[in-house]
C-alpha cells in the first residue's frame, strides 16, 4: 500500500499569514501517527518566484519528516526554483523545463513542468513528452503517478479553465501508451476537484493560500479566509486509489508522533 499527501499553490510572498498557513500544513503532518510515502507539492510554491520567497519555502518545507517532492506552477520561476529550493545550479539551462522523476514505495512519480515562462496557462512542452514517454517506457512495470501544474481537463469553474493546460491530446495519447499510470495529479485551481482524464483520475489537490468560489457561489473569485486544504492518497494491493481531503487551520499545530 502507498500512501502519501499532496498540496500546492502555497503562494509564499513574505507575508506572515501565508507562511503560517504553509507551516501549518507541514505541521499537521508531521503529526501524522504514520509516516508518508511522499507528500507531493504541485506548483505555485512563490508567488512572484523571487529569491526570498524561496528561501522562505525551503525552511518550510525543509521541516517536512517525510519525503517532499515539488514541481513548478506558473507564478514560479525555473532558475531559481533549481537554485534555491531543488538545490542545484540555477543558471544551467536557465529557461529548460524542470523535470524529475522520484520513487518512493515501490511507485514513480514523474514530476514535469507545466509552465510556461511569462503566461499563467500551461503545456506539456515536447521535450517534457519526450522526458516523460522515456521515463515510464523505461519502467513499464513499476505504478506511476504524472504530477504537474496545471489541470488538462476543465473543471468547469470559467476563470480556472482559462488557464489550464493546452495542448492535452499529447498527454492523453502518451497515458493511452502507458498502462502503469495510475492517476493523474496537479494543482493550480485553488479547489480540490476529481475527474477523468484519458480514462485516468485526475485530482486535483486544494491550494494553501485561498480557496476559488465557484460559479454558484457568491462572493470573490477567491476565499482566503478559508482554511488551509490537504489531500491524501491511498492506492492499495489491489490497486485501488483512494482519495480523502482534510482542511488544517493555523492553530493545529504539531500532534505527538506514534510510528507503527
Amino acid at each position: 500500500m502507498i500512501v502519501f499527501a499532496q498540496f500546492s499553490d502555497t503562494h509564499l510572498d513574505g507575508r506572515k499569514g501565508r507562511a503560517e498557513r504553509a507551516a501549518a500544513v507541514v505541521a499537521y503532518l508531521n503529526g501524522l501517527s504514520m509516516p508518508l510515502d511522499a507528500v507531493v507539492v504541485t506548483g505555485d510554491i512563490a508567488d512572484h518566484g523571487l529569491p526570498a520567497e524561496y528561501e522562505q519555502a525551503r525552511t518550510i518545507l525543509s521541516a517536512s519528516r517525510h519525503p517532499v517532492f515539488p514541481c513548478p506552477g506558473n507564478h514560479d520561476t525555473r532558475a531559481l526554483y533549481r537554485e534555491i529550493l531543488l538545490g542545484e545550479n540555477g543558471g544551467a539551462d536557465a529557461g529548460v523545463p524542470v523535470n524529475r522523476v522520484r520513487h518512493t514505495a515501490g511507485a514513480l512519480f514523474a514530476l514535469c513542468d507545466s509552465t510556461i515562462p511569462g503566461r499563467d496557462d500551461g503545456y506539456l512542452a515536447d521535450e517534457t513528452i519526450s522526458w516523460l514517454d522515456r521515463v515510464l517506457a523505461e519502467r513499464p512495470d513499476v505504478t506511476s503517478f504524472l504530477c504537474f501544474h496545471h489541470p488538462p481537463a476543465p473543471l468547469h469553474v470559467p476563470y480556472v479553465d482559462s488557464i489550464r493546460q493546452f495542448g492535452e491530446h499529447r498527454l492523453a495519447a502518451l497515458v493511452a501508451r502507458h498502462p502503469q499510470v495510475v492517476a493523474i495529479l496537479c494543482g493550480h485551481a485553488h479547489t480540490p476537484a476529481a475527474t477523468t482524464f484519458a480514462g485516468r483520475p485526475l485530482l486535483v489537490a486544494p491550494a494553501v493560500v485561498s480557496t476559488v468560489t465557484l460559479p454558484w457561489e457568491h462572493g470573490d473569485i477567491a476565499d482566503e479566509q478559508a482554511p488551509a486544504a490537504v489531500a491524501f492518497h491511498i492506492l492499495d494491493d489491489q490497486q485501488c486509489l483512494t482519495t480523502h481531503y482534510r482542511v488544517v487551520t493555523c492553530d493545529d499545530g504539531p500532534r505527538p508522533v506514534r510510528m507503527r
